[in-house]
Protein backbone atom coordinates (compact mmCIF):
# COMPACT_ATOMS: atom_id res chain seq x y z
CA UNK A 1 0.00 0.00 0.00
CA UNK A 2 1.42 3.53 -0.91
CA UNK A 3 2.11 5.89 2.26
CA UNK A 4 0.27 8.30 0.80
CA UNK A 5 -3.08 6.27 0.00
CA UNK A 6 -2.74 5.08 3.20
CA UNK A 7 -3.00 8.43 5.08
CA UNK A 8 -6.08 9.25 2.46
CA UNK A 9 -7.93 6.66 3.52
CA UNK A 10 -7.24 7.29 7.19
CA UNK A 11 -8.70 10.61 7.34
CA UNK A 12 -11.95 9.43 7.27
CA UNK A 13 -11.36 8.15 11.01
CA UNK A 14 -10.52 11.72 11.55
CA UNK A 15 -13.69 13.30 10.33
CA UNK A 16 -15.75 14.33 12.59
CA UNK A 17 -18.79 13.84 9.77
CA UNK A 18 -17.49 11.12 8.86
CA UNK A 19 -17.08 9.74 12.27
CA UNK A 20 -20.83 10.54 12.90
CA UNK A 21 -22.20 8.44 10.55
CA UNK A 22 -19.62 5.27 10.73
CA UNK A 23 -21.32 3.12 12.96
CA UNK A 24 -24.07 2.05 10.40
CA UNK A 25 -21.22 1.76 7.86
CA UNK A 26 -19.30 -1.66 9.09
CA UNK A 27 -22.25 -3.41 9.27
CA UNK A 28 -23.50 -2.96 5.81
CA UNK A 29 -20.18 -3.59 4.26
CA UNK A 30 -19.15 -6.75 6.96
CA UNK A 31 -21.49 -9.77 6.54
CA UNK A 32 -22.46 -10.64 9.92
CA UNK A 33 -20.73 -8.42 12.17
CA UNK A 34 -22.79 -8.46 15.00
CA UNK A 35 -22.45 -12.17 15.00
CA UNK A 36 -18.39 -11.38 14.43
CA UNK A 37 -18.64 -9.50 18.14
CA UNK A 38 -20.78 -12.29 19.55
CA UNK A 39 -18.42 -15.19 18.53
CA UNK A 40 -15.38 -13.12 19.61
CA UNK A 41 -16.68 -12.80 23.02
CA UNK A 42 -17.39 -16.73 22.83
CA UNK A 43 -13.92 -17.40 21.78
CA UNK A 44 -12.25 -15.12 24.28
CA UNK A 45 -14.50 -16.77 27.20
CA UNK A 46 -12.92 -20.44 26.79
CA UNK A 47 -9.92 -18.95 28.06
CA UNK A 48 -10.57 -15.17 29.57
CA UNK A 49 -11.62 -15.61 33.87
CA UNK A 50 -14.24 -14.05 34.96
CA UNK A 51 -12.51 -11.38 35.89
CA UNK A 52 -9.93 -10.62 33.37
CA UNK A 53 -8.85 -7.97 31.49
CA UNK A 54 -9.10 -7.53 27.23
CA UNK A 55 -6.72 -5.21 25.12
CA UNK A 56 -8.93 -3.74 22.01
CA UNK A 57 -6.92 -2.78 19.59
CA UNK A 58 -8.43 -0.67 16.78
CA UNK A 59 -10.95 -0.02 19.63
CA UNK A 60 -12.78 3.23 17.82
CA UNK A 61 -16.38 3.66 17.19
CA UNK A 62 -16.91 1.21 20.27
CA UNK A 63 -18.99 -1.85 18.40
CA UNK A 64 -16.88 -4.72 19.65
CA UNK A 65 -15.93 -2.79 23.27
CA UNK A 66 -19.99 -2.41 24.05
CA UNK A 67 -20.90 -6.00 22.67
CA UNK A 68 -18.07 -7.67 25.02
CA UNK A 69 -18.68 -5.17 28.21
CA UNK A 70 -22.38 -6.10 27.98
CA UNK A 71 -22.13 -9.69 27.31
CA UNK A 72 -18.99 -10.11 30.31
CA UNK A 73 -19.64 -7.94 33.07
CA UNK A 74 -16.72 -9.01 34.82
CA UNK A 75 -14.11 -8.10 32.23
CA UNK A 76 -12.12 -4.91 31.84
CA UNK A 77 -10.81 -3.44 28.91
CA UNK A 78 -8.19 -1.02 27.64
CA UNK A 79 -9.39 0.21 23.90
CA UNK A 80 -6.49 1.17 21.62
CA UNK A 81 -6.82 3.19 18.50
CA UNK A 82 -5.12 6.05 16.85
CA UNK A 83 -7.72 8.17 15.85
CA UNK A 84 -9.48 10.87 18.77
CA UNK A 85 -12.79 11.32 16.93
CA UNK A 86 -13.20 7.89 16.64
CA UNK A 87 -12.30 7.22 20.89
CA UNK A 88 -14.76 10.00 21.45
CA UNK A 89 -17.31 8.47 19.63
CA UNK A 90 -16.61 4.86 21.53
CA UNK A 91 -16.87 7.20 24.80
CA UNK A 92 -20.21 8.41 23.89
CA UNK A 93 -21.41 4.52 22.47
CA UNK A 94 -20.01 2.55 25.86
CA UNK A 95 -21.55 5.46 28.20
CA UNK A 96 -21.98 3.85 31.21
CA UNK A 97 -19.81 0.70 30.69
CA UNK A 98 -16.94 3.17 30.92
CA UNK A 99 -16.34 2.47 34.30
CA UNK A 100 -14.68 -0.90 32.65
CA UNK A 101 -12.92 0.30 30.24
CA UNK A 102 -9.94 2.80 29.71
CA UNK A 103 -9.21 4.38 26.09
CA UNK A 104 -5.58 4.83 24.80
CA UNK A 105 -5.10 7.36 21.62
CA UNK A 106 -2.11 5.84 19.71
CA UNK A 107 -0.76 2.29 18.54
CA UNK A 108 0.13 -1.19 19.83
CA UNK A 109 3.22 0.59 21.32
CA UNK A 110 1.10 3.14 23.57
CA UNK A 111 -1.41 0.51 24.75
CA UNK A 112 -0.01 -0.96 28.21
CA UNK A 113 2.77 -3.38 28.91
CA UNK A 114 -0.10 -5.82 30.41
CA UNK A 115 -0.16 -8.81 30.72
CA UNK A 116 -3.70 -9.29 29.47
CA UNK A 117 -6.23 -12.07 29.59
CA UNK A 118 -7.05 -11.72 25.84
CA UNK A 119 -6.81 -9.60 22.92
CA UNK A 120 -8.59 -8.55 20.04
CA UNK A 121 -7.98 -6.53 16.85
CA UNK A 122 -11.04 -6.34 14.38
CA UNK A 123 -11.20 -4.68 11.08
CA UNK A 124 -7.08 -3.21 11.51
CA UNK A 125 -4.54 -5.46 10.79
CA UNK A 126 -5.81 -5.08 7.24
CA UNK A 127 -4.52 -1.28 7.06
CA UNK A 128 -0.98 -2.46 7.84
CA UNK A 129 2.04 -3.78 5.42
CA UNK A 130 3.16 -7.36 5.91
CA UNK A 131 6.48 -5.99 7.92
CA UNK A 132 4.12 -3.69 10.14
CA UNK A 133 1.33 -6.07 10.41
CA UNK A 134 3.67 -8.80 11.65
CA UNK A 135 5.58 -6.52 14.15
CA UNK A 136 2.00 -5.33 15.97
CA UNK A 137 0.98 -8.43 16.24
CA UNK A 138 4.03 -9.69 17.52
CA UNK A 139 3.82 -6.93 19.95
CA UNK A 140 0.08 -7.95 20.97
CA UNK A 141 0.87 -11.20 21.85
CA UNK A 142 4.05 -9.80 24.09
CA UNK A 143 1.14 -8.18 26.25
CA UNK A 144 -0.55 -11.24 26.57
CA UNK A 145 -0.31 -14.25 29.24
CA UNK A 146 1.32 -17.27 27.72
CA UNK A 147 -2.12 -18.94 26.80
CA UNK A 148 -4.23 -16.54 26.19
CA UNK A 149 -6.33 -15.79 23.77
CA UNK A 150 -6.67 -13.33 20.29
CA UNK A 151 -9.09 -12.83 18.07
CA UNK A 152 -8.18 -11.19 14.61
CA UNK A 153 -11.10 -10.08 11.27
CA UNK A 154 -9.69 -8.03 8.72
CA UNK A 155 -9.94 -8.11 5.04
CA UNK A 156 -8.35 -11.37 3.43
CA UNK A 157 -9.07 -12.91 0.08
CA UNK A 158 -7.49 -14.25 -2.80
CA UNK A 159 -5.61 -11.76 -4.62
CA UNK A 160 -4.86 -14.32 -7.92
CA UNK A 161 -5.09 -12.80 -11.62
CA UNK A 162 -8.54 -11.86 -12.03
CA UNK A 163 -9.48 -12.52 -8.23
CA UNK A 164 -8.88 -9.14 -6.42
CA UNK A 165 -10.68 -6.93 -9.07
CA UNK A 166 -13.77 -10.13 -8.70
CA UNK A 167 -13.88 -10.24 -5.03
CA UNK A 168 -13.81 -6.56 -4.46
CA UNK A 169 -16.83 -6.31 -7.16
CA UNK A 170 -18.74 -8.54 -4.26
CA UNK A 171 -17.49 -6.73 -1.39
CA UNK A 172 -19.10 -3.40 -3.04
CA UNK A 173 -22.21 -5.60 -3.88
CA UNK A 174 -22.74 -6.68 -0.71
CA UNK A 175 -22.83 -3.23 0.42
CA UNK A 176 -25.46 -2.14 -2.11
CA UNK A 177 -27.42 -5.42 -1.20
CA UNK A 178 -27.39 -3.61 2.39
CA UNK A 179 -28.77 -0.51 1.65
CA UNK A 180 -25.97 1.44 0.15
CA UNK A 181 -25.88 4.06 -2.52
CA UNK A 182 -24.03 2.36 -5.53
CA UNK A 183 -21.74 5.28 -6.20
CA UNK A 184 -20.40 5.17 -2.75
CA UNK A 185 -20.57 1.21 -2.39
CA UNK A 186 -18.19 2.11 -5.55
CA UNK A 187 -16.08 4.72 -4.05
CA UNK A 188 -15.51 2.50 -1.25
CA UNK A 189 -14.33 -0.39 -3.35
CA UNK A 190 -11.88 1.74 -5.30
CA UNK A 191 -10.57 3.24 -1.98
CA UNK A 192 -9.91 0.01 -0.85
CA UNK A 193 -8.44 -1.54 -3.92
CA UNK A 194 -5.95 1.61 -4.01
CA UNK A 195 -5.09 2.23 -0.26
CA UNK A 196 -5.50 -1.12 2.04
CA UNK A 197 -3.64 -3.70 2.33
CA UNK A 198 -5.24 -6.84 1.27
CA UNK A 199 -3.53 -10.26 1.23
CA UNK A 200 -4.54 -14.03 0.75
CA UNK A 201 -5.81 -15.77 3.71
CA UNK A 202 -2.68 -18.51 3.80
CA UNK A 203 -0.58 -14.89 3.84
CA UNK A 204 -2.30 -13.89 7.35
CA UNK A 205 -2.10 -16.90 8.45
CA UNK A 206 1.64 -17.30 8.08
CA UNK A 207 1.82 -13.58 9.48
CA UNK A 208 0.17 -14.08 12.46
CA UNK A 209 2.18 -17.75 12.96
CA UNK A 210 5.39 -15.42 12.77
CA UNK A 211 4.17 -13.24 15.03
CA UNK A 212 4.06 -16.04 18.01
CA UNK A 213 0.52 -17.02 17.77
CA UNK A 214 -0.15 -20.75 17.72
CA UNK A 215 -3.32 -23.10 17.50
CA UNK A 216 -4.83 -20.78 14.92
CA UNK A 217 -7.96 -21.96 13.68
CA UNK A 218 -10.18 -20.19 11.11
CA UNK A 219 -13.87 -18.83 12.71
CA UNK A 220 -15.14 -16.83 10.21
CA UNK A 221 -14.94 -16.37 6.13
CA UNK A 222 -18.14 -14.19 4.64
CA UNK A 223 -16.88 -13.16 0.65
CA UNK A 224 -13.62 -10.18 1.55
CA UNK A 225 -13.38 -11.34 5.13
CA UNK A 226 -11.98 -13.66 7.63
CA UNK A 227 -11.20 -14.15 11.14
CA UNK A 228 -8.84 -16.31 13.28
CA UNK A 229 -8.64 -16.95 17.02
CA UNK A 230 -5.17 -18.42 18.17
CA UNK A 231 -3.16 -18.12 21.32
CA UNK A 232 -0.05 -16.74 22.17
Amino acid sequence: MAEDGALDFMKGFRDAEKVAQYPDGPRRFVPGLEAVHRMTGLLLAERVPDDGRVLVLGAGGGLELKALAEAHPGWSFVGVDPAAEMLALAERRLGPLMERVELVEGYIDDAPAGPFDGATCLLTLHFLDAEERCRTAAAIRERLHPGAPFVAMHGSFPQGKGERALWLSRYAAFAVSSGVDPALAENARDSVDRAVNMFTPEQDETILRAAGFADLSLFYAAFTWRGWVGTA
